[in-house]
């Protein structure tokens, strides 16, 4: 054993082996537990960020410990290949988006290997390689001929810089989720999956995940939005036509004031044939962004149509507005306005001079207020004829009773939940297998027909897909006739959703999942990933399990059983000013800082001598300069370090403050750690240990070592706290270091605890602690060493300290036998000369005793 810690000739020499031995490569094997634990699949952007790299040690760790405990487990890797980004990166480095995805994919997966990941790389899946896709084309034709797939023109979310439409989930305040710019709405033909057949499983599937996050979960039931209430059908004046709406509140519907509709509702369509002024103000409308938060906020704006709807009760005619705040593919696109009890209708009808119809009052019989907003809580009921007194469950059902015996209400559930559109008109992404043949018919391409091949030898200009502006791309025959490939692609999303699935086997040809495989691995068993996608990718993850699973080929229920969602990693951002009053960000790697004695910022100067404003800490991004190389940081201290850091510095949940010092810290103690062994093995324990001839202090140490075991056992494997069981590692390894090593049972305590330490740390600090194992003498490898365990007999406490106090204030600390009495207690402490000179003069009048702990007592 060399005397010096050499992470870079150690973490080479390690990683070979596990190359050259494929360790980490997963078998079925029905004699043992499984447990498949997954890490998100990154994007291959071209550099590994922190936050790959602490959401990939989080799962390594997981990973290494489950395979330590015995089970069989499979953690693999791949790409989610398809994507703008690579559009916008081969524009600009004028080159092919496929070409620019290998070559990072290469240079990603050599930054994965060095950081020690024990991933089975022969099940490698890359979403952007035909062999993978042509899977998903099958499966979409499979959901057509079901039903669950459909094609139609709507309203949709565009992006107008990105020129593709966006899911709802994909528009965050009123922008686009990647390039921030202002979402607009226009009418395309899109294709959508039925998602909404499944809004009640995704929502009641929710029970059935006891370890998912309550945010996350949370936010799935927020976005399924299920509610009841009942669709009315107003008759219009003068007409046989009809309009419907959705209303979670018939209680209110003797309010009634007004009705708005979409822009895109036939009737506003119809009456702004002859109004120029209305047929204005809805192109207005469709220009208006259709993200919710954004609607909420957003001017209301409204034009009468001139039409007037017939209430079903009453017979009152209530005057039919278009709206901007109505969108058309939301319920029916129309809504029954009752502005003194809903805030929006209310700010409506007061911009407008509309009536506001109060027909709810406070149950508590305080006065009604609506001079200046709505009341929009339960209550009684009031001006709604033989419903008056009624609260809101009596109103609901009387009134939804008397408009279904009317015939112009029905009780419904309906969802916030919308089918998920699918396309995309952008080039770099898998091609739907569709086809229109020229009597204007269109149907799926034929299996034997699939993959539908993605050209990757193309030239980018920026704007417009290649696959479009070939005109003889799209051409092809279908059963010996003239038919047009589609020429939009799938959003990236599906390639996604099932990712997880075709790990199980990569290889298998003759379906898009081998049953057998894949039902022995799944569910996985432990997935990990931000919480950024509760809402788009963790949604759509769920509903492509069920859909598999009512195919026949997944017998499970939900895709993953227990989730992670690790935190971001900030670090430290700083800049100074240009001539120019531009500001230049520096790199944290940059600059020299001075800290005050509470370890606070007061100077910071970047290497070109410019002194420096700190920002704070924020998320690592390009736009500040603040992220860090993991590559760089893995040169300068070894890959170890890094994981040690990221696994030590926060609890996996919470956002992680990157700190060089924090890392340097790390380094010294693998030093230390790495000094005690090599210390120890220049003369190594000739026997075992014998409990039965230990010194007390002997004893004591060794108690220490398997509580310390014990608390790393449930920290790693139940409650996930990493940075907890790191601490109780650092903390034993504190009074190792200073444990005497002169006796032959002093080297057996150093050596079991030694052997203990090597084994806890393995799955975060897998190099270093290969080596050790070997420098320990252990034959085998200790990637499949048994986990290490508690010796439950050793943590039994000999001696115990209790603490003394007279009258509330501690006068003593005594370390007495285990077993000893309370009245045995009780003499020691009063022969205690400083618990006695407390006690002089005074007549004990009570005894408080805390068994193992205090001993308190009460005099005057």
């Amino acid at each position: 054993m060399q005397q010096q810690y050499r992470p870079d000739l150690i973490e080479a020499e390690v990683q070979k082996y596990w190359h050259e031995n494929k360790t980490f490569k997963a078998i079925k094997d029905n004699s043992k537990e499984k447990y498949y634990c997954l890490s998100m699949l990154p994007y291959p952007s071209g550099r590994l960020h922190m936050g790959h790299v602490r959401n990939y040690t989080i799962g390594d760790v997981i990973s290494r410990y489950q395979r330590m405990i015995g089970k069989n487990v499979l953690q693999p890797m791949g790409w989610d290949a398809f994507g703008l980004p690579a559009e916008g990166a081969a524009v600009k480095n004028n080159t092919a988006p496929a070409k620019w995805t290998y070559e990072n994919i290469e240079y990603m997966k050599n930054q994965l290997k060095i950081l020690g990941f024990s991933y089975d790389w022969d099940r490698e899946v890359t979403t952007c390689r035909p062999e993978y896709y042509k899977w998903e084309q099958w499966f979409f034709t499979e959901l057509y001929k079901k039903g669950l797939v459909y094609k139609k023109t709507s309203t949709v979310n565009w992006c107008p810089n990105d020129e593709t439409v966006l899911a709802n989930e994909q528009v965050h305040e009123g922008c686009c989720w990647r390039c921030d710019s202002p979402v607009e709405q226009r009418e395309i033909p899109q294709w959508f999956i039925k998602i909404t057949d499944y809004a009640e499983q995704l929502l009641g599937g929710l029970d059935q995940l006891p370890q998912w996050p309550d945010t996350v979960k949370t936010m799935q039931k927020n976005w399924i939005g299920r509610s009841e209430g009942v669709e009315i059908t107003f008759n219009i004046e003068n007409s046989n036509e009809t309009v419907s709406v959705y209303t979670t509140r018939p209680d209110t519907f003797y309010g009634v004031s007004y009705m708005a509709v979409a822009a895109g509702h036939p009737l506003a369509e119809y009456a702004a044939k002859s109004n120029p002024d209305l047929a204005k103000f809805i192109q207005e409308c469709k220009n208006t962004k259709v993200a919710e938060a954004e609607l909420a906020t957003m001017e209301k704006k409204g034009m009468p149509t001139g039409i007037n709807a017939v209430h079903p009760i009453t017979g009152k005619l209530i005057p039919i507005w278009v709206a901007n705040f109505v969108l058309m593919h939301y319920g029916t696109g129309a809504v029954m306005a009752v502005p003194a009890h809903d805030q929006r209708d209310y700010e409506f009808a007061t911009k407008y001079g509309l009536p506001i119809n109060p027909v709810i009052t406070p149950a508590d019989g305080s006065s009604l207020d609506i001079s200046e907003k709505a009341y929009t809580e339960y209550g009684l009921n009031i001006n709604s004829d033989e419903f008056n007194g009624l609260d809101f469950t009596a109103a609901f059902n009387g009134i939804a009773d008397k408009l279904e015996k009317m015939g112009v209400g029905k009780r419904q559930v309906n969802y916030r939940l919308r089918d998920w559109g699918v396309s995309r008109q952008r080039y770099w992404g898998a091609p739907i297998p569709m086809l229109t043949l020229e009597n204007g018919d269109v149907v799926p391409v034929p299996m034997e027909d699939l993959p539908v091949v993605l050209p990757e030898n193309v030239v980018m200009d920026g704007v417009k897909s290649p696959i479009k502006a070939d005109p003889n791309w799209a051409k092809t025959l279908y059963k010996g006739e003239p038919a047009l490939k589609e020429t939009d692609t799938f959003d990236t999303f599906m390639e996604s959703s099932w990712y997880y699935a075709r790990y199980t086997c990569p290889q298998y040809q003759d379906g898009m999942l081998d049953s057998d495989e894949a039902n022995y691995w799944l569910p996985v068993d432990q997935y990990i990933g931000g919480i950024e996608h509760a809402t788009m990718h963790l949604l759509y993850f769920r509903f492509f399990h069920k859909l598999l699973r009512d195919a026949g080929i997944l017998n499970s229920d939900e895709p993953a059983t227990r989730l992670l969602c690790q935190g971001m990693v900030l670090a430290d951002a700083f800049y100074y000013t240009s001539p120019s009053n531009e500001r230049i960000w520096v790199s944290p790697t940059k600059v020299t800082l001075e800290r005050d004695e509470k370890g606070r910022i007061i100077k910071a100067v970047d290497d070109q001598g410019n002194e420096l404003v700190h920002s704070g800490m924020t998320k690592m991004s390009k736009s500040k300069n603040n992220g860090i190389d993991p590559q760089e940081m893995v040169q300068k201290y070894g890959a170890d370090t890094v994981r040690l850091f990221m696994m030590f510095a926060s609890p996996a949940e919470m956002t992680l403050e990157w700190q060089e010092s924090g890392v340097e810290g790390a380094n010294r103690f693998l030093r230390r750690l790495w000094n005690l062994v090599f210390e120890y093995v220049q003369n190594p324990a000739q026997s075992a240990v014998d409990p039965t001839s230990l010194s007390t202090n002997q004893k004591s140490l060794r108690r220490d070592i398997h509580k310390t075991i014990a608390k790393v056992t449930d920290d790693i494997g139940r409650r996930q706290t990493f940075n907890t069981a790191i601490a109780a590692i650092m903390e034993l390894m504190n009074k190792l270091t200073k444990a005497p090593l002169a006796e032959e049972q002093d080297r057996a305590v150093m050596a079991e605890a030694l052997s203990a330490v090597v084994r806890m740390l393995y799955p975060i600090t897998p190099h270093i602690c290969f080596k050790l194992w070997q420098v320990l003498g252990n034959d085998n490898i200790i990637d499949f060493a048994p986990w290490v365990e508690a010796d439950e007999k050793a943590m039994i406490d000999d001696e115990k300290l209790v603490v003394i106090q007279v009258n509330g204030k501690v006068r003593a600390k005594i370390t007495v036998p285990a077993n000893m009495t309370e009245e045995q207690i009780k003499q020691v402490a009063l022969a205690d000369n400083n618990v006695a000179k407390f006690l002089e003069n005074l007549t004990v009048q009570k005894v408080i005793y805390v068994p193992g702990k205090l001993l308190s007592f009460v005099a005057k």
